[in-house]
Formats: structure tokens, sequence, C-alpha cells
């Protein structure tokens, strides 16, 4: 089964979120940071290597804290989540896959356009971070 990872960068009580515009007929939707594990890749290492393709910054992996799994085309997907954190205090970040990205509370996602998939592996994330204010 193919494999697919999210990002869940969670600093002071909110979590980043990214606006992706794709092609079709998606339309625009808000997402966790991510993408697909490619042949020979491990979850970490696609994390660092999407995070580093979408913004340019630098992380750190966690632990798995979320999964799920989807259909795309047709086909079972496994989406994992990850706990990541910013290996930089300062990072500067350059957006080549989104149009914007925001520091949004776990309650806000709610109200976003949020992809399909992130939204199943939602109530983990929730269910994870409740209580903690990561700084």
């Amino acid at each position: 089964m193919k494999c697919s990872v999210a990002c869940i960068l969670f600093r002071e009580g909110k979590v980043l979120v990214g606006r992706r515009v794709p092609g079709g007929q998606m339309g625009e939707r808000w997402e966790f940071p991510g993408g697909k594990v490619e042949n020979g890749e491990s979850p970490e290492e696609a994390i660092c290597r999407e995070f580093d393709e979408e913004f340019s910054v630098p992380v750190t992996v966690g632990k798995k804290i979320a999964q799920a799994v989807f259909q795309y085309n047709g086909k079972d997907i496994q989406l994992e989540g990850y706990e990541i954190f910013l290996a930089t205090d300062n990072p500067q970040w350059k957006l080549t896959e989104h149009t914007e990205i925001k520091w949004v509370t776990l309650d806000e996602i709610k109200n976003l356009h949020f992809v399909d998939s992130d939204l199943l592996i939602y109530p983990q994330v929730v269910e994870y971070f409740t209580g903690k204010d990561n700084t």
C-alpha cells in the first residue's frame, strides 16, 4: 500500500496549515503539509524532504501520532501523521506549493475547507495535542 505523510507542527497551542490551490475540481483547500513517501524512503525522510521542498525549512521528526487509510484514484493510501519540530528558531518560509500558511487552533480547522484525507486523522491529532502547549 502506498503511504503519505502529514507533518503536524504544533506550537503555542496552534498548528501550521497551508492552503493549496490544486488543479482540477477540488478547488482551494487547506491541509497539513506533507506528501507521498517515495520508493526506498522512510516516512521520516519523506517528512524532511517534503518540508524542505514546500517551505525550505529544516525540521526534525517526532513520533507518529495518527494514521488512517483513504482512497485516491481507486487505490488505498496509508496516511501517517507525525509530530514535527522546527530545526531553527527563525525559519525563512518560502512557499512553493501553497499560496498561504497560517497558524490555527485545532478547533479552527473545523471551519476551514480542509482536505478529506487530513480530516480522517484530525480526531487523533486533536486527542494527542489536547492539553499540550508546545512552545
